[in-house]
């Protein structure tokens, strides 16, 4: 059972993703934890030196995706 599970889904330019992309990296590489604000809440999330980091790409008729995890 999940303690704590926060999903956001949005549509956005292919440049806007890469901007997500590079902060949430910025902060990985200068930081030890990654924080989320949603709905006035503030989680921060402590991150160890060591990850597991999968990749995962799809393609298929109904359209193609690509997955990034961090697990630890």
């Amino acid at each position: 059972m999940d303690l704590l599970e926060i999903e956001e889904k949005r549509e956005m330019r292919r440049e806007e993703a890469a901007k997500l992309l590079h902060r949430i990296a910025d902060t990985l590489e200068r930081q030890n934890d990654v924080q989320f604000v949603r709905e006035g809440l503030k989680f921060t999330i402590d991150v160890p030196d060591q990850v597991q980091v999968e990749l995962e790409l799809e393609v298929g008729d109904d359209g193609t995706s690509f997955e990034i995890e961090i697990n630890w």
